[in-house]
């Protein structure tokens, strides 16, 4: 890697199509936010030639592809790719948002990448979700490696750090989370700091100094020696430890001396493996710079030791109707299976969609079958469409450069696919295929909005449905119940992003209401009503009169209508006109407004009129029987409650459950979990968990993970309901 004697000194320039998927890495970037990912990104580019000592690429703009949110926010949302070559290897960096609500564009890098950097500031140390992520990728074998950033900042130690990062992520065996590099720091300056302004290379034995800007190597000082020594045979033996080779341990410790080319060879198959996770120390380059530190140790590392696309096992694929189809690993020449990680809409271009080839060669301008199975709870409907793609390119700051084909390993950008979903199939139109979907979060903050205008109204509906299928962790739902048009985000600054994109790139000015919960209603106990409608006034009159008993019913029931008429007092024909009237009055609702459910309405008695009784005018009376039976009786509101389930450290167990007892939920049972996790489980009234999703992420420092699911409608307390009726009256 970077520890060779004859390091490759420089760069080979900007990324085109790959011709093999063995010349290609797919690295994806992860941290939390502010540890770094993006100026990393920006170094890396640097050295690697892509963007000139300013940062700028060539035709103006940064390097990475930010859009005017991100500019206001001044930070990541959405995934980036910024392609680059090293040595002839194309890498492409895939930058992910470290805040917590963007978690799906960085599950997208995941699945668009091979191997993963995991980026930790000096100053802010590992926090719980970048643990997490780390834990997910453990689960699946993918190979890690973690980079050090912010070494400048006051109190940084690297070898600090190191150790944290061990005990992190290490696990059982924290001797595979070790460095390949010593920081080298300058002279200390006024404020007692003192600069890293170079790395010794732990198995070489080199000194590697950026202190002018570019790479220069040298042998270390004699008073270097002693702690290099100590790290270097620490190394070796973390490396030995994860070799296939079982007698090179023995070997080490027999005191024969092993090779450098063998251990680097060694270190270069475990990391690639996913069993040894180096750590790097890097920064940016100085203004006038043409290297960041570390960086050209890092692009070693990513296009030396980092797996191929090859090295991936394929992914499930089946037909469209089912049916399991055996894929080879990353084969050009293979059936086209490319899927759509990233949508995006340009002014200028329209939707534009970021792919990644998992097998075959996708070409500009050729006609593709887009499958879209799996999403319809979230606003998606299944489709299988043929579309004809426009061009392919790389995106280069703000700019796209033309591809003349993509293979199978790498990553493009498709124009032109109107029907195109992020998480969607590309494949052959005469050999459709179908991916399964990545997990996704599950968005669970929900925002009530309304059109702002009437115009706004009329393009509501196109804006919203481009959003959500932009973005899949967004889910839209039109409720029936409340009549509310509800988008589903993962938190505050998901839902502000999509207001702020329905706006600035849809022309849709919204406007946030409050979120309602279904609320219902039903009789606390057995009541009776006489519902009297009789009018003359001149001409054909109305007549209708009926008697009711109603009685509640377990929940879940419904509403029940039995006719106990004898003697023919509500002729026959009118007894479905009194059920009619009786169900259209109760699910109008009887007390507040919400429908009415769980009771039985037994008609016992009535009166006609040969001439003046009607369908309606029985409609009218057992409506309004029903609503004199509620008059003279209580009437209980019914609230949804939700199945909660918490999966959240040991140690914010315990105010977690106070949380949720202080929502008036019911603590079900606990159970241990790998990890140092428990799960919780709880019935907790929906409308005290609106904006759970946000208040439990404070509680836990974002530790934390929920589901809800709907368990069913319960009385609500008599304080809490008067509450909320005084609300509907004021509202």
């Amino acid at each position: 890697m970077g520890d060779k004697a004859n390091a490759h000194p420089g760069a080979a320039g900007r990324a085109t199509a790959a011709d093999h998927p063995a010349s290609v890495r797919n690295v994806v970037l992860v941290g939390h936010c502010g540890s770094g990912k993006t100026t990393l990104v920006e170094a890396l580019a640097l050295t690697a030639g892509a963007v000139n000592r300013a940062g700028r690429v060539e035709d103006g703009g940064t390097v990475s592809d930010y859009d005017e949110i991100e500019h206001r926010q001044q930070r990541s949302v959405q995934l980036s790719l910024v392609p680059v070559e090293w040595d002839g290897i194309k890498v492409n960096l895939l930058d992910t948002p470290g805040y917590a609500d963007f978690v799906g564009e960085l599950r997208a890098g995941l699945r668009a990448a091979d191997a993963a950097l995991f980026v930790v500031s000096a100053a802010d140390g590992v926090d719980g979700s970048t643990r997490m992520v780390w834990e997910e990728c453990a689960a699946v074998g993918m190979p890690r490696a973690i980079v050090v950033t912010h070494l400048e900042a006051a109190r940084a130690d690297f070898e600090e750090m190191t150790r944290i990062c061990a005990e992190a992520f290490g696990g059982d065996d924290p001797d595979a989370v070790l460095p390949l590099y010593q920081p080298l720091r300058g002279p200390e300056g006024p404020d007692g700091h003192a600069p890293v302004t170079g790395l010794t290379g732990l198995l070489s034995r080199t000194l590697f100094d950026y202190s002018s800007g570019e790479r220069k190597e040298s042998e270390p000082g004699e008073d270097q020696l002693p702690d290099l020594e100590e790290a270097r045979n620490r190394l070796i033996e973390g490396i030995i430890a994860e070799s296939e080779d079982e007698t090179l341990m023995d070997r080490y410790l027999g005191g024969e001396q092993i090779d450098v080319k063998t251990l680097i060879e060694d270190l270069e198959r475990a990391v690639a493996r996913g069993t040894f996770f180096p750590v790097l120390a890097a920064a940016p380059a100085a203004e006038g710079a043409r290297q960041g530190l570390g960086t050209v140790e890092l692009l070693e590392l990513v296009t030396r030791g980092f797996p191929t696309p090859l090295e991936r096992e394929a992914p499930r694929v089946t037909t469209v109707d089912g049916r399991p189809r055996d894929l080879t690993s990353c084969d050009p020449d293979g059936p086209l299976v490319a899927e759509v990680v990233k949508t995006s809409s340009d002014p200028y271009v329209g939707r534009v969609s970021l792919v990644r080839v998992f097998s075959g060669t996708l070409h500009p301008d050729e006609t593709v079958h887009v499958s879209g199975h799996g999403l319809a709870d979230r606003g998606h409907e299944d489709h299988d469409v043929d579309e004809r793609i426009g061009a392919l390119s790389a995106p280069f700051g703000k700019q796209q450069r033309t591809l003349t084909h993509c293979i199978a390993g790498d990553l493009a950008c498709v124009a032109k696919l109107g029907r195109a979903e992020t998480g969607d199939t590309l494949s052959a139109k005469d050999d459709p295929l179908l991916m399964e979907p990545w997990q996704m979060p599950d968005p669970l903050l929900p925002l009530a909005i309304q059109a702002h205008s009437k115009a706004d109204e009329d393009k509501l509906s196109q804006g919203l449905g481009r959003l959500v299928a932009e973005d899949p962790t967004m889910r839209l739902e039109q409720n029936q119940h409340t009549h509310q048009v509800v988008l589903w985000c993962l938190g505050e600054a998901h839902s502000d992003v999509a207001l702020e994109r329905l706006r600035s790139r849809y022309g849709v000015q919204v406007d946030v209401v409050p979120h309602k919960v279904s609320l219902r209603e039903t009789f606390a106990a057995r009541s009776g009503g006489r519902g009297r409608h009789v009018k003359q006034s001149g001409g054909h009159g109305q007549y209708a009169i009926c008697e009711i008993e109603v009685e509640p019913l377990p929940g879940g029931a419904g509403i029940e209508f039995v006719d106990k008429v004898v003697g023919g007092s509500v002729p026959r024909q009118f007894i479905p006109s009194v059920e009619k009237g009786v169900r259209a009055q109760a699910a109008k609702g009887v007390a507040a407004g919400h429908p009415l459910v769980d009771i039985r309405v037994t008609l016992l008695d009535g009166k006609a009129h040969s001439v003046d009784s009607s369908d309606a005018a029985f409609q009218t009376a057992g409506a309004l029987a029903l609503r004199e039976a509620a008059a003279e009786a209580t009437i209980h509101l019914l609230e949804p409650v939700a199945e909660v389930s918490v999966l959240v450290g040991d140690d914010y167990v315990g105010a977690v459950m106070s949380d949720l007892s202080g929502r008036r939920g019911r603590v079900l049972g606990t159970e241990q979990t790998s990890g140092g996790r428990t799960l919780v489980r709880a019935e907790v009234p929906e409308i005290e968990i609106g904006r759970y999703a946000v208040d439990l992420r404070s509680l836990s420092h974002g530790t934390a993970r929920f589901q809800r699911a709907y368990a069913r409608h319960e009385p609500m307390p008599a304080q809490v309901a008067e509450r909320v009726r005084q609300q509907t009256q004021e509202g």
